[in-house]
């Protein structure tokens, strides 16, 4: 009977530093997701993705290049959601377009994801497009069409 109560106790005490110990590290990964979050959107903010892309079935040609720039990058209160101004240069079209674009993570990889997203004067998109090292890669999808991206990313300059 008394080995009952001592093992009831010593579960008791080790569930409840279990708890206390879950409760002191919730904040801390908290705050590391935060200044991963605001890390990103520094690093986002000015920063020129130069590549290129290709059009699935046509591969053998040569690659077409591109050009975005985020001029702007903010964290939104929403999870995951991020408020941005990017620069296109696409075909004919060359603008600043608004967009508010999901960012998910792959352990400490960013992932842009575009999920039937309208562009003005460019139609209706779907992407991942994955950021590490300096580079870019990803897939696309316009309509019918899609492919792959590619490229390097150029920070802003401090």
């Amino acid at each position: 009977m008394i080995r009952s109560i001592v093992l009831a106790f010593a579960c008791t005490a080790m569930f409840a530093s279990n708890v206390s110990v879950a409760t002191a590290q919730a904040p801390t990964e908290s705050t590391e997701s935060e200044a991963r979050e605001l890390r990103l959107a520094k690093y986002l903010s000015g920063a020129t993705f130069t590549g290129h892309f290709t059009v699935d079935g046509k591969e053998d040609r040569a690659l077409k290049p591109e050009s975005y720039t985020i001029n702007s990058c903010e964290k939104l209160p929403e999870a995951d959601m991020y408020s941005m101004k990017v620069a296109i240069k696409y075909g004919d079209t060359d603008g600043e377009f608004p967009m508010q674009l999901k960012i998910l993570w792959s352990d400490r990889t960013p992932v842009i994801t575009m999920d039937s997203v309208w562009i003005p004067g460019l139609g209706t998109f779907s992407s991942r497009v994955l950021i590490h090292d300096g580079r870019y890669a990803g897939t696309w999808q316009h309509d019918a069409k899609g492919g792959h991206l590619f490229g390097k990313i150029t920070p802003a300059k401090e």
